[in-house]
Order: C-alpha cells, then structure tokens, then sequence
C-alpha cells in the first residue's frame, strides 16, 4: 500500500491563532510521521494556501520553521479550501499511486475537512492523522476526531513495516 501525507496550511500566516504548544505538539507528530514514509519510499505533500498573497508578503505564507522539509517532499498551492479544488493534487496522488492519504495541517474545521471530504468526493481513502490536526478551536478537533476516521503513528509505523 503506497501512502500519501498531507500537511496542510501550516503556514505563518495561517497557524497566528494557535498557542505554541499546540502547534509544537503537531509538528513533532506530523514530523515524527513524515520520516517514517520518507524512510520506506511514501510521499510527503506540502499543501501552502496561497489565496490573496502579495509578492510583499511571501515570507508570511512560508512553511513554519517547525515542520521538516526534504528535497523529496511534494509542493501542492491552493487557493481554495479543498486542495483538490483547482490543483494538481488528485493528479499527483494518482501518479504517486497512492492508496491512502494521512491528513494533517490547519485548520481543521476549514481546509483539513473540506480536503478530506474532497478525496472522498474522488474516491481517494482520507484520515486524519491523530495529534496532527490544529484549530483555534479545541472543540472542533474533538467533533473531528469523533466525527472521521482518524489514525495514529503506532499504526502507520505497523503499516509502513508490514
């Protein structure tokens, strides 16, 4: 099984709203995550929300310092909430041949959501990576978690190994 994870707006811009600790606490799973598919030959995606970015402000739609970034790593830009909509992405998941994507990234109630709904809407098998989903709302990662299929690094370590 080839698996695919996103990492979705974790952007400057974007995570403002979001005490540290918390999108510290995300990183290190997101990252823990990314190098266990780097190491076995999975693809790693960077998705960056573009939308109203001037040339002025490029380094505020920068990737956080925290999350690692390999050479190997995917680079998808959106102007949408879904990264389906009016990207590469589904064409990329296809030529990677991937079979399941790990969602990670921010937020949840926005973007992670509404571009899980959009593998389902093609056929694409979509969880959320635990630990990996941030908002500025804790109550909306618990409905998420309650409300989608949801998978841990325990798990993903057992998938990438078998």
């Amino acid at each position: 099984m080839k698996i695919g994870l996103l990492i979705i707006d974790l952007q400057e811009v974007h995570v403002s709203g979001v005490e540290q600790k918390e999108i510290d606490r995300a990183c290190e799973y997101i990252n823990y995550v990314s190098g266990l598919l780097r190491a076995k030959g999975h693809a790693v995606i960077h998705i960056q929300d573009i939308e109203g970015m001037q040339p002025s402000e490029e380094a505020k739609f920068a990737i956080i310092p925290g999350i690692e970034i390999q050479e190997t790593d995917f680079n998808v830009k959106k102007e949408y909430s879904n990264a389906f909509w009016k990207t590469d992405l589904e064409k990329l998941v296809r030529e990677q041949g991937i079979d399941l994507l790990i969602l990670s990234g921010y937020a949840a109630e926005h973007c992670v959501l509404f571009t899980y709904n959009g593998a389902a809407e093609r056929g694409i098998k979509a969880v959320l990576l635990q630990n990996g989903i941030l908002s500025s709302h804790q109550d909306v990662i618990t409905a998420a978690y309650r409300d989608r299929n949801l998978v841990s690094y325990p798990v993903i370590q057992a998938l990438v190994e078998s």
